[in-house]
């Protein structure tokens, strides 16, 4: 499998790439920004999130409405994410809609109107955002972790901010913040499906070109002297306990990556994983079990979310940790290997018929990475990758001292910080 992809770079540094797909009926496009939750200093939390927002409710020659209208009018789809270190505004409509689509993207990130009454309405949006993430345990659990595995450091933070900060934003710090960091150095502009990329740049070039070029901003590294917590718990009104699990790990560059992503599946990625026939099938212990990988520019995460029984919550503890124990004490056989190869592969083959994951893929890898890596690269990587190296890589990650624990459990049900010492140390 291999993409039909185009890059194009402007003299101000901004960048179009695109991938064509001659059966497509669609055409999916992004503007993806270098900008995200670890730009933000300690008085800027939320900022990236709040400024997303606020790029939908107006520009200086549409409306909120208007802009909503001109997409999903026509059929399409229209949204926007942030994350720890990229912003997105991306939309898929029908392909002969395309370039009206792209004026409106290119009109929200260039022209956006910031009216006062638009502003305060959203500080409203934003904090009923942050009470419903509140009463979500789970996401509670998540965030304490975030604080515990990043000490001290913006990756730490929660992306959506706080009310207290959201509160005290003012237009100028806004209009402000999008200024200073959103350039063209660290932008790019990525269209897949039914889509030319010479007509592409054509239409797009000349919206953008006006930028000037300016130093791409830069963020706050991580280091191995940043704080690391090793567990944490609150307790809540709720009935079952919630568990957060990661072990710190390297970037996304390192490549350790096909392997660890291998680990990542068989450890607890989908129904045949080892944690979810332990913890759920044959222990009943937890309806959703999962394991996850997260990689920054210069770090990452391993991580193991679970919903569990309130009266079963230390014995499921232990019976995770023994699972990730195990990954670190002896090969994994061959048969198990070729599944979680099977099922990476078939997962990302799966992802790259529609145009929306194409460019999701070639943005956000072009975006932080400055390249990107045909399907069929990764899928040889992971089919190199051996038992020994998935060994190797567990020894050398599944360390008590990479590991970070946060619970939220129910009223009095708080676990013992002394047993979970003492069982988190049996990794060595």
């Amino acid at each position: 499998m291999k993409l039909n992809t185009q890059e194009t770079r402007l003299d101000n540094g901004l960048r179009i790439v695109s991938s064509h797909m001659p059966h497509a009926a669609s055409v999916a496009m992004g503007i993806w920004v270098g900008v995200g939750g670890r730009y933000e200093n300690h008085s800027m939390q939320g900022m990236s999130h709040f400024l997303e927002h606020l790029l939908f409710k107006g520009t200086e020659i549409r409306s909120a409405r208007a802009i909503s209208q001109e997409i999903e009018g026509r059929g399409g789809y229209l949204n926007a994410f942030t994350q720890e270190e990229a912003t997105c505004y991306y939309a898929r409509i029908g392909a002969k809609y395309v370039w009206p689509m792209a004026n409106v993207l290119a009109d929200m990130y260039l022209h956006p109107r910031f009216a006062p009454s638009d502003i305060e309405k959203e500080r409203g949006v934003i904090i009923e955002e942050i009470m419903m993430y509140r009463d979500q345990p789970q996401q509670v659990a998540e965030d304490l972790l975030g604080e515990m595995v990043w000490e001290k450091h913006p990756l730490g933070r929660p992306l959506i901010g706080t009310p207290k900060h959201i509160l005290g934003y003012s237009r100028d710090d806004i209009a402000g913040f999008k200024r200073s960091k959103y350039c063209p150095a660290n932008t790019v502009i990525a269209l897949a499906g039914c889509v030319d990329h010479e007509a592409a740049v054509r239409r797009i070039a000349p919206l953008f070109e006006g930028l000037s070029a300016v130093r791409r901003p830069a963020c706050r590294a991580v280091e191995p002297a940043t704080p690391q917590r090793p567990f944490a718990q609150i307790e809540k009104k709720i009935e079952q306990s919630h568990l957060a699990l990661a072990l710190r790990l390297f970037g996304r560059e390192d490549k350790r990556r096909y392997a660890l992503k291998l680990l990542s599946v068989m450890l607890g990625e989908n129904m045949s994983s080892r944690l979810f026939q332990v913890v759920r099938e044959r222990h009943g212990m937890a309806y959703s079990v999962h394991s996850s990988v997260h990689l920054f520019s210069d770090t990452g995460v391993l991580s193991v979310t679970a919903g569990l029984d309130r009266k079963k919550t230390a014995k499921a503890i232990a019976l995770i940790l023994k699972e990730l124990d195990a990954m670190r004490r002896q090969e994994v056989s061959a048969r198990e290997l070729r599944r979680a190869k099977d099922y990476s592969i078939g997962q990302l083959q799966l992802s790259m018929e529609s145009s929306s994951s194409q460019m999701m893929w070639i943005g956000g890898q072009i975006l932080q990475r400055g390249r990107y890596e045909q399907p069929e690269e990764i899928i040889r990587k992971l089919e190199a990758v051996s038992a020994a190296d998935v060994l190797r890589l567990a020894r050398e990650i599944i360390r008590a001292s990479h590991l970070s624990l946060a619970l939220v459990c129910p009223e009095g049900g708080a676990a013992d910080p002394g047993w979970i010492k003492t069982e988190t140390a049996r990794l060595g």
